[in-house]
């Protein structure tokens, strides 16, 4: 096995967290990867994974080469295809990071359609409601929703998305409908939202009339950190929320959440994908189209 090899080995490995697993993608013998491995620690004289009987974990400087690596064997791929006649495939392996509820409401039902386009792309897709650095944790782009912060990744505006104020029939039932969002701060609860970057609970916040934004502070009983449990609470007579249309949409056909207040919107919420700079390869502009015209019917006007 050649250098080369040995890093994609390296790669597939830090990837899935697993020896066994990267051994059945790659069709390889679990011991060949293994040596692979090996083989590449001996020559950098580094170690790259920390292995247990449980889990492999990438080390330090097991994420310095991988984020080394990515963009360079993804030019390499490129290469290769460069005289092939005919039009150019994508091809190799994409890693992406997006917000859990994206992922799992509208990335994961589409996926056999990119997959047919693209028969030849490999998709590792992780989820997380945090800010990660994505050179330093290997990701190709990071899909994120909110304001951007200060940041050295080249960012491409997906558009925004359209927000909506949710309460359950049961909390409707006890506190009674408010009609317009300053009721909210007398008799009403909402479920906190904490950010999970900075940990601070965000504020409520709508749409007047004239289109300007407007916080108020609207008290919590019960404060929580990732969407799931955002929705989970909210149906359970919790609290109101604002949350994205699309996330909770089969809620709101089936009755178990009623949209209210819709005078008084909460803003739309910009949505971008970030990546390294000089990260650009045909899988990433065959993921940001797919992924753009998936978004379209959640976008604002």
């Amino acid at each position: 096995m050649d250098m080369l090899d040995q890093y994609r080995v390296f790669i597939r490995v830090a990837e899935m967290g697993s020896f066994v697993q990267a051994a059945h993608s790659l069709e390889l013998p679990r011991a060949s990867v293994s040596a692979a491995v090996q083989h590449l620690e001996s020559r950098l004289g580094v170690r790259l994974l920390h292995r247990t009987t449980r889990q492999v974990r990438i080390t330090a400087e097991g994420e310095q080469l991988l984020a080394r690596l990515r963009p360079l064997l993804a030019g390499m791929e490129d290469l290769d295809q460069l005289f092939q006649p005919g039009p150019r495939q994508v091809a190799g392996c994409l890693v992406v990071d997006v917000p859990s509820r994206i992922a799992r409401r509208l990335i994961a039902p589409a996926l056999p359609g990119l997959l047919r386009r693209h028969p030849r792309l490999r998709l590792v897709l992780r989820s997380t409601d945090r800010a990660i650095d994505p050179v330093r944790e290997g990701v190709d782009c990071v899909v994120r929703v909110g304001q951007p912060e200060d940041s050295s990744l080249m960012r491409r505006p997906l558009g925004q998305l359209t927000m909506v104020n949710c309460a359950s029939p049961s909390y409707l039932r006890e506190h009674g409908e408010p009609r317009h969002a300053t009721a909210l701060v007398d008799g009403h609860w909402a479920v906190g939202y904490a950010s999970p970057t900075t940990g601070r609970e965000l504020t409520w916040e709508y749409l007047a009339e004239d289109g300007s934004t407007h916080r108020i502070d609207v008290p919590s009983r019960v404060v929580v950190n990732n969407v799931e449990s955002y929705i989970a609470c909210c149906q359970a007579g919790i609290g109101l929320v604002q949350v994205p249309r699309f996330d909770v949409q089969h809620l709101l056909d089936s009755g178990r959440l009623i949209e209210v207040m819709p005078a008084c919107p909460p803003p739309a919420m910009p949505l971008a994908l970030l990546h390294p700079p000089g990260q650009r390869s045909r899988r990433l502009a065959a993921f940001q189209e797919w992924f753009t015209a998936l978004l379209q019917p959640h976008l604002a006007s």
